[in-house]
C-alpha cells in the first residue's frame, strides 16, 4: 500500500484519512493540518521524508503562475526545501490540468454554458489554468487577487492586465508571511464575514478557492454555482443554507468531502514513481485519461445558474 500525506497549514479540524484504489494501487491517503504553524509543519515534513511514497503541501503554495511566468513563495519554499528524499508536490500541476479539463469538460457536456457568463474568479494566482481556460471559454471574468487577498478594492478584467500587475508587485509580495494573503489555521474555521458584496452579486459563477471564497462570501449565493474543492460536510452545509444553487468540485469525492489538488497530485506522483521535477504535462493528462476523473457536480435546488 502506498502512502500519501497532505502536511497542510490549515485547520486541524479538517484532518481526514480514506483508503482508495486507483488502478489496481492501494493508497492510505491522509491529511494532517498545523493550525497555522509553519515551524510544525516544517518539522512534520522532516519526520515524514523517506517513511511515506509522497508529500502533498496543503494550505500553501510554492509556486503562483501569471502568463508564462513562475512565482515563488518564500514560506512555500521553505516548506519544499524540508524535504529531501519524498517527492513532495503543492498541487499547482494538476491544477494547471486538470482544472483546464474541467472547464471544458463542463462546457462540452452542457452542464455550465460559459459563453457571456459573469464569473468572479476569487484567486487566479493559484489557479492560472482555469482561469485562463474561463476566458477561452468565453466568461465574462473578474479576477478578485488584490480584493480577497489583499483587500484592495481592484478588479481586473483581462488577462493581460492581471500578468502585468502580477509582474509589477509579485516578487516582493512573495516574500512575505503567507498567511498575510490567505487564511490558515484556525482563520479558516472563523463565520464568513461579508464583504465585497457587489462582486459576488455580479457573478453567475464564482469560482477559485474555497477558503477565499468562503471568508467573505454573503448570507444569499441564490442562483449562483461554485466550482471549486476541498470542502468538507460542514462547509455544503454553509453553501446549502445560503441557497447556493450549485456546487461542482474539480477533485473527487471520497467519503463525502473532496481534497485539495496537492492530496491528488501527490498520489498521482506516487502512482507515476517520479519526483515532482521529473513529471511532464502530458504524464499527468495520460493519468488523468486512466483515472477518468470527472467533476462532481451537487444540485442544492432545481434551478441552478444555466
Amino acid at each position: 500500500m502506498k502512502k500519501i500525506v497532505s502536511v497542510s497549514l490549515g485547520s486541524s479540524t479538517r484532518d481526514h484519512r480514506v483508503e482508495v484504489d486507483w488502478l489496481g494501487e492501494r493508497l492510505d491517503i491522509r491529511r494532517i493540518g498545523f493550525d497555522g504553524s509553519l515551524d510544525r509543519a516544517i518539522a512534520a515534513l522532516k519526520d515524514l521524508d523517506g517513511k511515506v511514497d509522497a508529500i502533498g503541501l496543503g494550505g500553501i503554495d510554492v509556486y503562483l503562475y501569471a502568463g508564462t511566468q513562475r512565482y515563488a513563495l518564500r514560506d512555500g519554499l521553505r516548506m519544499l526545501e524540508a524535504v529531501k528524499v519524498t517527492p513532495v508536490v503543492d498541487g499547482s500541476g494538476l491544477k494547471n490540468t486538470l482544472e483546464r479539463e474541467t472547464i471544458g469538460y463542463l462546457q462540452r457536456h452542457g452542464i455550465v454554458d460559459f459563453q457571456g457568463l459573469p464569473v468572479l474568479m476569487v484567486s487566479a494566482l493559484d489557479r492560472f489554468g482555469m482561469a485562463a481556460a474561463l476566458v477561452a471559454a468565453g466568461a465574462d471574468v473578474t479576477f478578485g487577487d488584490f480584493i480577497f487577498a489583499l483587500g484592495i478594492d481592484k478588479p481586473v478584467k483581462t488577462l493581460p492586465e492581471f500578468e502585468a500587475l502580477a509582474e509589477k508587485y509579485l516578487p516582493d509580495a512573495c516574500k512575505l508571511p503567507f498567511q498575510f494573503f490567505y487564511p490558515t489555521g484556525k482563520k479558516q474555521e472563523r463565520a464568513p464575514e461579508p464583504k465585497f458584496p457587489q462582486y459576488y452579486a455580479a457573478a453567475r459563477l464564482i469560482a477559485g478557492d474555497f477558503h477565499f471564497i468562503r471568508q467573505h462570501m454573503p448570507d444569499d449565493l441564490s442562483r449562483k454555482t461554485i466550482i471549486t474543492n476541498t470542502v468538507t460536510p460542514h462547509n455544503l452545509e454553509e453553501l446549502r443554507q445560503r441557497n447556493l444553487a450549485r456546487l461542482i468540485t474539480t477533485t473527487p469525492n471520497f467519503a463525502g468531502r473532496s481534497f485539495g489538488t496537492n492530496v491528488i497530485e501527490a498520489a498521482m506522483i506516487a502512482i507515476l514513481g517520479k519526483r515532482w521535477e521529473d513529471v511532464r504535462e502530458s504524464d499527468y493528462r495520460e493519468l488523468l485519461a486512466r483515472l477518468e476523473f470527472r467533476p462532481h457536480v451537487t444540485d442544492f435546488v432545481a434551478t441552478a445558474t444555466t
